[in-house]
């Protein structure tokens, strides 16, 4: 059996569904009105919007983030310039662990992975030149999450903007941490309560701000197959919008700044069924399940192009791999795009890669007639019946999900990543075996030199944020900063005893930031009181 050859045997989708040498009206199989709908219409198959980018394109945000926060602003205000439309960071490992520059643990990873923030000052250099009150920030953050966004909102402060001028998003998805990329530091329980109490404040405090992205991305990253994405996302999601109600919310004033953040691989209409397929499901899901207005149902979510799919070997290829993947996003109607650099196989994007990166984009914008109408490609009987398949697949999954007590106790029993590991590991035999074809890996080898790139000089890096975080501490109040950590401890165990004594973080962790706490002083006091997470612990 192949999924890749040009003859008539039996073909797979990469999700495993068969595909026929042809389609027809028998295999669509939808109710135009419950399942489809006008665009704007519940269940929101074809967008969340009537006019989609007619009225307005998708925002194009290049992630970015790498070394010191001075060396980031100065290619954020380089993809600003090029018609970038909003900006996405990435952070340094240490930054994402609650590690300060100069921990001993965080030796050797600072700014290898993203960009190394300690305390609200490093911030105010990531956004130097940046008007906060015109231009949104997504920011990769999750178990930090709520330090971060504090201060970002410190930063707005400091310069007069006002919270509600604020747009943008942070990730703060701890459960996908668990399951697929391992920057957790605290144990579900606490965290989750963390996260509803970000979803508390942005409701009330920053009307326009996401207080999730929750991400299928990760998973996907990690080996899981498009329909295992869905499902696994929406088991989150689900876990999400039960506990801020159990907290106390009512589910229509968060769930409308609720958003998303999906992969875009290489099967052009796989994925782009998948993202129509997410609209639908979500929209029955908050509607059936927790009785959501038709607000609170609208799917809005970010797209990155897949970083596994690039290569290292002949990796101009990726500029080809990468088109495909913007194509399905924006043909399945996504909100917001990142185009990967070609060379981010090898290592960290050079700023030519991430202009033509962005230049892509601006291409099927402009150029390709994407953007002419409104869901292209509804009523195609192939792809209409693979937004049912990759649904009726997906549910499946979530009622396992379901069956074992929602997404934390299945991560719990390992239920996620033991299906995770599976897919990743029959696919990796799949390209083995050249079943899977890999252009220039496992066939059409040319046997050329991958790129040589120069890497930055992180010994450099890391002493110079040494040295500005050693400034930092000495110039600031230190009782200040004692204090407020005290007071974050005691809301800590608070929030941890919960009920009626349970207090509202994020204030606290505002007043520390603006005293200067850092990262690192934070996450202590929180690890001190909830403890570090520890698998099967």
């Amino acid at each position: 059996m192949s999924s890749t050859g040009g003859d008539a045997a039996e073909k797979l989708s990469p999700s495993g569904i068969p595909i026929k040498v042809s389609s027809g009206p028998a295999d669509a199989g939808f109710d135009y009105a419950t399942d489809l709908n006008e665009p704007g219409g519940f269940p929101f198959t074809r967008g969340v919007q009537p006019t989609m980018y007619r009225g307005r394109l998708w925002t194009m945000r290049q992630y970015a983030g790498f070394g010191t926060a001075r060396e980031t602003n100065e290619r954020f205000l380089h993809l600003l310039a090029a018609g970038q439309t909003g900006l996405s960071v990435a952070f340094d490992l240490p930054t994402q662990m609650g590690l300060d520059s100069d921990s001993p643990r965080a030796r050797g990873e600072v700014g290898r992975a993203g960009v190394a923030i300690d305390t609200v000052e490093d911030m105010h250099l990531l956004l130097d030149g940046i008007p906060l009150d015109t231009v949104s920030t997504s920011m990769t953050i999750n178990a930090t999450a709520s330090t971060l966004l504090a201060m970002y909102i410190v930063v707005a402060e400091e310069r007069g903007v006002e919270r509600s001028a604020l747009s943008g998003t942070i990730q703060n998805d701890i459960l996908k941490e668990y399951i697929a990329r391992g920057t957790y530091i605290y144990p579900p329980e606490p965290s989750l309560r963390l996260i509803s109490e970000v979803f508390r404040f942005c409701a009330a405090e920053l009307p326009s701000w996401n207080p999730i992205s929750i991400s299928g991305y990760h998973i996907r990253e990690a080996g899981a197959t498009a329909v295992q994405e869905l499902a696994f996302t929406l088991a989150n999601t689900i876990e999400y919008v039960r506990r801020a109600i159990a907290a106390g919310l009512e589910v229509d004033s968060f769930a409308p700044r609720l958003s998303f953040f999906f992969a875009a691989h290489n099967d052009l209409f796989e994925e782009a069924a998948k993202f129509r397929a997410a609209r639908r499901m979500y929209a029955r899901i908050m509607r059936d399940r927790f009785g959501a207005s038709d607000a609170s149902c609208r799917m809005r979510f970010h797209t990155q192009t897949g970083g596994v799919t690039l290569t290292a070997q002949q990796p101009l290829n990726n500029v080809v791999r990468v088109t495909v993947q913007a194509l399905a996003a924006t043909l399945g109607g996504t909100q917001s795009l990142h185009t990967n650099g070609y060379d981010e196989a090898l290592a960290l994007p050079t700023a030519d890669a991430a202009t033509l990166a962005l230049r892509t984009q601006q291409i099927i914008a402009h150029e390709s007639g994407v953007a002419s109408t409104v869901d292209p490609l509804a009523g195609s009987y192939y792809v209409e019946s693979l937004t049912s398949e990759l649904e009726r697949r997906a549910s499946d999954l979530i009622a396992k999900s379901d069956a074992l007590g929602g997404s934390e106790n299945a991560i719990a029993a390992g239920f996620f990543q033991d299906e995770i590991a599976r897919s990743a590991y029959e696919h990796q035999l799949r390209v083995e075996s050249g079943e899977t074809v890999v252009v220039g890996v496992n066939r059409y080898d040319d046997g050329s030199t991958p790129l040589a790139l120069s890497a930055p000089d992180y010994s450099r890096l890391e002493n110079e944020q040494g040295r500005s975080l050693d400034l930092v501490k000495s110039g600031r109040d230190s009782g200040a900063v004692e204090q407020a950590l005290s007071a974050l401890g005691g809301g800590a165990a608070a929030t941890l005893a919960g009920g009626s004594q349970a207090q509202h973080l994020l204030p606290l962790i505002i007043d520390a930031v603006r005293v200067r706490a850092t990262v690192g002083e934070i996450s202590s006091v929180l690890e001190t009181h909830w403890h570090r997470y520890a698998p099967g612990g």
